[in-house]
């Protein structure tokens, strides 16, 4: 069953933040990536109902192999740094629906680029114990240079004089996105993997499809499920 947070304060939620903290493991990871997934959530701001999609795809080839669609109601508040406490119980229930585990899961927020070094990808990457990656299109913190306007320029994320991420443009002249290691994956190695996933848009195909995948499911022309592909 997933987890459950309802009866959780923010004092509450803060404490597991900094227990995550104390379990990130940036190390490398050792095997070779042949399968890649992503991750989007979507829910109106004040609605309860959270509906979750993870796609497996093949990797560098990107072709979508699995899509696992869940819903899940939430009471936990929208608040800005927390909203794995929203997102989490929903993912945990599309993640158990799969049957390809893939080697690393790219998620639509934030890995340690996060006031608390705790971000969606990083709380799913401990309590899963799986390589994840965020991938965010707005910043939560950490600085970085101005970078180039081409295509693939990057420009380091940094938080207290550490490397934590980079900013990544993925189309000439458009607004950049930013990549940040989960858990069990490097920071070189997180940049690595979301360029090779990057297509013809801004954002990398395995979340982009996400997303397409969930937003179907939200507005009901998919239901709650697994497709193989």
């Amino acid at each position: 069953m997933p987890l459950t947070y309802e009866s959780l304060s923010i004092s509450d939620a803060t404490a597991i933040q900094k227990e995550l903290k104390s379990k990130i493991n940036l190390e490398p990871l050792e095997s070779p990536v042949t399968l890649v997934a992503g991750a989007d959530v979507s829910f109106n701001k004040f609605s309860t109902t959270v509906y979750a999609g993870i796609v497996v795809m093949d990797f560098p080839e990107m072709k979508l192999r699995q899509v696992a669609l869940a819903k899940y109601e939430t009471t936990f508040p929208y608040v800005s740094g927390y909203l794995a406490f929203r997102e989490m119980p929903a993912l945990e229930k599309a993640w158990t629906m799969l049957s390809l585990r893939p080697d690393v899961l790219i998620l639509d927020g934030q890995g340690i680029t996060h006031p608390r070094s705790v971000g969606i990808a990083t709380h799913f990457g401990i309590l899963e114990d799986q390589p994840t990656i965020g991938c965010a299109k707005s910043m939560l913190s950490g600085k970085f240079d101005e970078l180039g306007l081409e295509k693939f320029s990057t420009s380091p994320i940094v938080i207290k004089e550490k490397l934590s991420g980079y900013a990544l443009r993925t189309k000439n002249a458009v607004k950049p996105i930013y990549i940040s290691p989960g858990h069990r994956v490097s920071v070189a190695q997180s940049l690595e993997i979301v360029t090779q996933c990057v297509g013809k848009y801004r954002i990398p195909e395995p979340t982009r499809i996400a997303h397409e995948q969930v937003n179907l499911f939200r507005t009901g022309q998919l239901g709650e499920g697994v497709y193989d592909f």
